[in-house]
């Protein structure tokens, strides 16, 4: 896929098996095909774990921004090949996993992921959150590319 090309929800879910409510990418800038990207989640008020996490002082978990993240890497990893839709990403590990700033309804989380090492099928990426251009989280994620 091209650099600077953008995928929608509807482009995405052709890519990732995720589905509502775990889907947590909106929309995917390849920056560099099968090197860096941008994935976008737009954050409102009707998301399913503001109900719960925490009622009176609503902040996404930290491990719902791990994951949303993790499918932005899915995404990196499958815009370098041929025909994405007969590739499966599986995450191996998740370290270096840091939460500097809460993240509430109204703001638009930018997952940027880059990869950082490639061996035969396995990929290691380092991934940066932010809002608003503040770092909210960051983690790195190692994963394997399987037909």
């Amino acid at each position: 896929m091209a650099e600077n090309k953008v995928l929608r929800v509807d482009e995405i879910l052709k890519l990732l098996p995720h589905r509502y409510p775990f889907l947590l990418v909106d929309k995917f800038e390849i920056v560099e095909s099968g090197v860096k990207g941008i994935g976008t989640k737009n954050l409102t008020m009707n998301e399913e774990f503001f109900q719960g996490h925490f009622p009176s002082n609503p902040i996404m978990p930290g491990v719902l921004q791990i994951e949303a993240m993790a499918q932005t890497a899915g995404l990196v990893a499958l815009s370098a090949l041929e025909n994405p839709e007969g590739y499966s990403v599986l995450f191996m590990a998740i370290e270096n996993a840091k939460f500097r700033k809460p993240v509430r309804p109204g703001d638009q989380l930018k997952m940027h992921l880059e990869k950082i090492k490639e061996r035969h099928n396995i990929y290691v990426f380092k991934g940066m959150s932010y809002v608003d251009d503040v770092l909210v989280s960051e983690a790195e994620f190692t994963a394997m590319i399987t037909k």
